[in-house]
């Protein structure tokens, strides 16, 4: 009997046993590939993340580059210097709008002069989960994205070393665009315009993003009201910027928006195969450029507008006041496609490539490859494999550039012959 009781128990606990591990497998799998199962998933992540930015604060060194610089320009305006030219820290003149100016001055005095460097650390820990909240909220909108994609979005350690090893001012720039993005896919017009132009005032590369964010607008709002919500970005730079416009406007459009800027070559991720007399010189600049509008102006005829039946229609509705219709090709993947597929584009074309510019676009790429790519799962992940460990090269070669580029025209390639507009559903919300 004894023996009849134990071998029963045995086959009892095998059962439970089984049980539990085919539930345990069922809830990863719903954690994994479930939309239901999103925020479970993207909760675990942001409980994951907190504690690895806490621990690499506590653990990894503190890498000086350009905080010291940061508050050694901030300090000349805090001290009431209001000419542009005359504020400058050790690695040059300060070259950024007046939004960099206010944040930087409220982080001198946070950090106590810029002295206490971890608590700034914190404040960018900080600011690093609530970028990647908004860019999960971002993800959750569309619905081709699974719950796992988000994995890729915290395995970077480029991007932590941007945040929480470097603190570059690129990093609240973002913050604002995503913010930005999200507001857009409430059809919160008005508040994106503010929002992007906030973006705008820290760091003039959020105008990468432009092209799509005019389109979007045009298409949502129609031209009148567009124009009304793109003045209302000027009227908020004009605002920031008054401290300094009222006494030294020449002074600070030369160096906020220093256009001319030429980088050094020794620090450039991206051309690193071309000799630098090619690098800096004005005919090369010049093609990039041209690229870009080139590239632009292909998706813009040819791959955005196809739903509304070209450019040439969207104008005259636009014009005219008609985009009921219009206004309908403006879903959220729409928005984001657009948005990240603009960017990505700049980012292509730009003339240098910082280390921590890696933060203007690592966001975008999982979507962009997930939702717009028919590429296999295996080639997305080896994408967004090669293109970190090209990031992670330091000093970059003419190896880890060159294969950069080729990575990057992979995926621009995909999205020309993939999804370049975003998955079209209608929505019922009113317009703002």
């Amino acid at each position: 009997m004894e023996l009849k009781t134990q071998g029963k128990n045995e086959i009892s606990r095998a059962e439970i046993s089984k049980s539990f591990y085919r539930k345990l497998i069922i809830l990863v799998n719903k954690l994994f590939f479930d939309p239901l199962f999103f925020w479970y998933t993207a909760s675990c992540i942001l409980i994951g993340e907190a504690l690895l930015n806490i621990l690499i604060i506590k653990y990894v060194s503190y890498t000086e580059i350009d905080w010291k610089a940061y508050m050694q320009e901030v300090s000349g305006f805090l001290n009431g210097e209001r000419d542009y030219i005359k504020l400058h820290g050790d690695t040059g003149p300060l070259v950024y709008p007046a939004g960099f100016v206010y944040i930087y001055s409220v982080l001198y005095y946070f950090t106590s002069g810029g002295v206490n460097i971890q608590r700034g650390q914190f404040i960018f820990a900080i600011l690093y989960l609530w970028t990647q909240y908004v860019v999960f909220k971002i993800y959750q909108s569309s619905r081709k994205i699974p719950p796992y994609v988000l994995i890729f979005l915290s395995l970077s350690k480029r991007i932590h070393s941007i945040y929480v090893l470097r603190l570059f001012n690129d990093c609240f720039a973002m913050a604002f665009l995503y913010s930005c993005i999200w507001a857009m896919i409430n059809r919160k017009w008005k508040l994106s315009c503010i929002l992007y132009s906030f973006s705008l005032s820290i760091k003039m590369n959020v105008l990468l993003f432009f092209p799509a964010f005019g389109l979007i607008l045009f298409k949502s709002l129609g031209a009148w009201k567009t124009l009304f919500n793109l003045l209302l970005t000027i009227i908020i730079q004009i605002v920031l910027a008054l401290p300094f416009l009222m006494e030294y406007p020449k002074s600070y459009f030369a160096r906020a928006f220093e256009f001319s800027r030429v980088f050094i070559y020794k620090w450039t991720v991206n051309w690193k195969f071309l000799d630098e007399e090619i690098f800096i010189s004005r005919n090369f600049a010049s093609i990039l450029l041209l690229g870009h509008v080139f590239v632009l102006m292909g998706f813009l005829f040819k791959r955005w507008c196809r739903s509304d039946n070209g450019v040439i229609n969207l104008l005259y509705d636009g014009l005219s006041g008609n985009i009921k219709e219009t206004s309908k090709s403006v879903t959220a993947d729409h928005i984001i496609t657009l948005m990240f597929t603009s960017n990505l584009i700049g980012i292509i074309v730009s003339r240098t490539l910082h280390y921590q510019f890696y933060s203007w676009y690592f966001h975008g790429l999982p979507f962009l490859l997930w939702h717009c790519t028919k590429l296999p799962i295996f080639l997305r992940c080896l994408t967004l494999i090669i293109i970190e460990y090209c990031w992670n090269v330091y000093p970059s070669t003419m190896e880890s550039s060159l294969t950069l580029l080729f990575f990057h025209l992979i995926v621009l390639i995909n999205l020309w012959i993939g999804d370049a507009e975003g998955e079209r559903v209608k929505f019922n919300e009113k317009q703002e």
